[in-house]
């Protein structure tokens, strides 16, 4: 992947819990991928989510596992906090955080830093529906 134009490489950068990874994460990951030359993804660890109230079906280092397996994702680093945002854009040299429309106006703060993006989510597909999916079967 050259990048001739003496340009430096537009590095993405987002995060997430991607649990029972689907092709609804798939689809993000590739119009993430679509925006810069590297994307690099940020998956929740497993205290972060508990933080938030959040219990994953797979453990951070299986999701982190099955996301970097991924085409589309340069680097896979662990989201251990709301607050390492900031110093991640630092480090890596993000041109663009993006995310989920889900989180409209919750990160423009990082404008300072870098480009924010919001993107739309594939409809009818998330985790949380499939947990409640595969829960009502065994009724």
């Amino acid at each position: 992947m050259g990048n001739y134009s003496g340009d430096k490489m537009k590095i993405i950068i987002t995060y997430g819990t991607f649990d029972l990874f689907h092709v609804g994460h798939v689809r993000l990951l590739k119009r993430l991928k679509s925006l810069g030359d590297k994307l690099i993804v940020g998956v929740s660890t497993d205290e972060f989510n508990a933080r938030k109230g959040k219990v994953a079906f797979y453990n951070y280092h299986d999701r982190a596992e099955i996301v970097s397996s991924c085409q589309y994702v340069d680097k896979v680093i662990p989201e251990e906090g709301w607050e390492q945002k900031v110093s991640d854009i630092k480090e890596y040299g993000v041109s663009v955080f993006a995310i989920g429309d889900d989180w409209e106006g919750k990160f423009d703060e990082l404008k300072d830093c870098c480009n924010v993006v919001y993107l739309k989510r594939t409809e009818n597909i998330s985790s949380s529906l499939i947990k409640s999916t595969l829960s009502s079967f065994g009724s």
